[in-house]
């Protein structure tokens, strides 16, 4: 008698769901654990289990998976302010069975400052699309903008994983990727020289057909030129190029001068085409390039000419003309000499030597330089 009357107030506790034409009280917790056990699917448990419950649940079992993988030493958690966002979210697409706010999805993305707040950022995504598809039947995904401060976040942490997986055009997590998105990962590969991360970006644009850009081959020429990769450089200026972007004047600087700085006369040629169809006046650096291309084939009256004519269309007062000018006679000769093959080098150091003097004379300009004689620099024989 007295076990009975201790199981009655647990069955009188137990929650009563609400049918359109019964109301039906919950069975015992031991039939209940029962049928948990036997209908748990997929992460979510269904049957005689409350929404609380059952967001409780969800809840657990989320930051077990979301967690359990990044484990450290010190294990870093989400910020609190993004949890918090995180968690009303969930109770709103789980139990209340409402949209949240867009505000708050907003304030999500912005308080993000670590990988594990971005791993939340992308799992509510996930279930807001889930949502969005199976009660609203909203089957568009999001719209870019979305996508682009997702990505920024991304790059503003450092996850640069689930970056990337925002970019693919067929994602769960309802995005929609655009060029804009890309930049934003592409920038952060810029600041920190990161190659690998700048070409699996550019796999990814092709393969989810995203179009190129000039602010893209901006950022990555940049790229290409910091890290010293004359190799890529070549590769995705070609690709931009047949895709038919109109290249900014400072790609073509970027891409001349670097062209020049290895003594790729070739190629500083076909750039030079390509940026005379579209520009008629030479840029400071462009200009420039095209002078060390022309002594680079020993026409020193030649390259003095196209200086003479920078100055005709700009100040010679200008402080970049000074630069550059700096620039081709104390640096790039000797860059562009241990560049060359070995058995090459002497004589290209020779030629310099007595070329750039001439065609300073030629330029008419009363310029002070110090130029050295390039055979006796260590190295140029080594």
């Amino acid at each position: 008698m007295l076990s009975t009357t201790r199981r009655l107030p647990r069955v009188l506790k137990s929650p009563i769901f609400i049918f359109p034409q019964r109301l039906v009280a919950s069975e015992t917790p031991r039939a209940c654990l029962q049928w948990r056990k036997l209908t748990t699917l997929s992460g979510i448990t269904r049957g005689c289990v409350s929404p609380m419950e059952q967001h409780s649940m969800w809840t657990m079992m989320t930051w077990r998976a979301l967690l359990s993988s990044e484990a450290s030493a010190v294990e870093a958690m989400p910020s609190e302010a993004v949890k918090e966002l995180y968690d009303r979210m969930l109770e709103s697409v789980k139990v209340k069975r409402s949209m949240p706010p867009n505000a708050w999805l907003w304030s999500l993305i912005e308080n993000c400052n670590n990988q594990h707040d971005i791993k939340l950022l992308f799992d509510i995504l996930q279930n807001l699309r889930r949502f969005r598809l199976s009660n609203l039947r909203i089957h568009s995904n999001f719209n870019c903008n979305l996508c682009q401060e997702v990505t920024k976040a991304c790059a503003r942490v450092g996850a640069l994983d689930l970056g990337k997986k925002a970019l693919w055009k067929h994602n769960v997590y309802g995005l929609t990727p655009s060029i804009g998105s890309a930049h934003h990962l592409l920038t952060y590969a810029k600041q920190h020289n990161d190659v690998k991360l700048m070409t699996d970006v550019m796999t990814l644009l092709k393969d989810n057909d995203l179009p190129l850009q000039a602010g893209t081959a901006d950022i990555v020429f940049s790229i290409c030129y910091n890290t010293d990769n004359w190799k890529l450089m070549s590769k995705y200026s070609k690709r931009f190029v047949e895709a038919g972007v109109k290249l900014r004047r400072s790609a073509f600087d970027v891409w001349m001068e670097f062209a020049a700085k290895i003594g790729d006369v070739e190629s500083l040629w076909e750039i030079e085409k390509l940026r005379s169809e579209s520009r008629k006046q030479h840029t400071v650096v462009s200009g420039f390039s095209c002078a060390k291309g022309l002594l680079l084939e020993h026409k020193p009256e030649e390259a003095a000419a196209v200086i003479q004519k920078l100055l005709n269309q700009t100040d010679a007062k200008e402080p970049k003309i000074a630069v550059e000018l700096q620039k081709l006679v104390s640096e790039w000769p000797l860059e562009v000499i241990k560049r060359q093959k070995e058995e090459d080098r002497m004589a290209l150091a020779v030629s310099l030597n007595s070329d750039i003097p001439v065609m300073l004379s030629k330029t008419g300009l009363e310029v002070s330089v110090n130029m050295e004689d390039l055979t006796s620099k260590e190295g140029i024989l080594c």
